[in-house]
């Protein structure tokens, strides 16, 4: 018991035999009561601080930030803006160079742009050919109002006029992209961070990841909606869609074998049939502390899978944590651990 604390294992532990339960029972008469100790950072702190006061009146911190209103965007403005949008992104990795653009209509409506460069380009040069690429559709599709936004500080700032730019390789992009506002009667600039920009940064990966686009063709992708978790299916049932212990639960109550079973089977069955125990129709699985542990199928796993780790109360556990949750709440299935690492990832 090396690295467990001895009086926790024994008033926490709900059966106990042997000398365990020995050493329980004469610990009961004396109403002794475990409690975990408490970190007591906060309170040292505190008495620090009442000890070596400063003197005088207190005086409110004051910062400034001239850029607020560019420095964060909140999640609502390109949503709680009514008109058309275009979101741009770059992407660069050891395939390649792309730029995926997404434009959106009042209505909701996208229409989406992906390319690929053949060219060498820095990675603040790919965002401002996204921009572009974004403008030029907006003009074809004679946009009079847009909004534009997308992740790059930099190019925000520097079309914007608020940073300067000494960059010979973005000077000619940005005289282009001031041409190209001229064509609109309104148009604004807003950075978002990466995470609101997902769909063009998807579109950019897409485009860079592809070795030649003249041979490969993919077909449209097709987007599945699911209303159920994947993980809801992880625990598997046998082909007549009885639960996975209902052999074992027929052997108990009847005492009889599969139809089909051969010899291994047979000795299976005998062997795990030791581990269960049945009562009022409802299987058990019997611990080493003679505890019971309730016998779940797929739909109950699922339930608990989903309520125990991302739930009202749930605390989004690691995997072995989460399996050890579900038996200390009594419930027991086959392959527990691996329907838990699989159900974190």
């Amino acid at each position: 018991m090396s690295g467990i604390d001895p009086l926790k294992y024994i008033f926490q532990k709900p059966m106990l035999t042997g000398k365990l339960a020995k050493w329980q029972i004469l610990l009961s008469e004396f109403d002794i009561i475990y409690v975990t100790q408490k970190a007591v950072k906060g309170q040292v702190l505190a008495d620090h601080l009442a000890e070596n006061h400063v003197g005088g009146e207190y005086e409110p911190l004051k910062t400034y930030f001239p850029d607020e209103e560019v420095s964060f965007v909140g999640e609502d403005i390109a949503e709680a803006y009514d008109g058309w949008r275009i979101f741009f992104d770059g992407a660069t990795n050891f395939k390649g160079v792309g730029i995926g653009v997404v434009l959106v209509s009042e209505t909701g409506q996208h229409y989406t742009v992906s390319a690929k460069l053949r060219f060498l380009c820095t990675n603040n040069m790919e965002k401002y050919e996204a921009c572009i690429t974004g403008l030029n559709l907006a003009i074809d599709m004679n946009i009079q109002e847009l909004l534009v936004i997308g992740d790059s500080d930099l190019l925000v700032h520097q079309v914007q006029g608020e940073w300067a730019t000494k960059n010979t390789n973005i000077l000619p992009y940005l005289y282009h992209v001031k041409e190209l506002k001229k064509r609109f009667t309104k148009i604004e600039f807003k950075h978002v961070p990466r995470i609101q920009n997902e769909f063009a940064d998807v579109l950019a990966t897409l485009s860079s990841m592809i070795q030649d686009p003249d041979k490969n063709f993919i077909d449209p992708i097709p987007v599945r909606i699911y209303s159920q978790s994947a993980y809801c299916a992880h625990v598997e049932e046998e082909i007549d869609r009885n639960p996975w212990f209902h052999d074992i639960q027929e052997y108990l109550a009847k005492g009889y074998y599969l139809e089909h079973a051969n010899h291994t089977q047979k000795r299976t069955l005998r062997r795990l049939s030791n581990y269960f125990f049945q009562s009022g129709g409802i299987l058990y699985r019997r611990t080493l502390d003679l505890g019971l542990l309730r016998c779940v199928d797929t739909k109950e796993a699922s339930k608990l899978l989903e309520e125990l780790h991302a739930g009202t109360c749930g605390p989004h556990m690691n995997d072995f944590v989460l399996a050890k949750k579900i038996l200390k709440a009594g419930y027991f299935w086959m392959n527990i651990e691996t329907d838990c690492i699989r159900y974190v990832q």
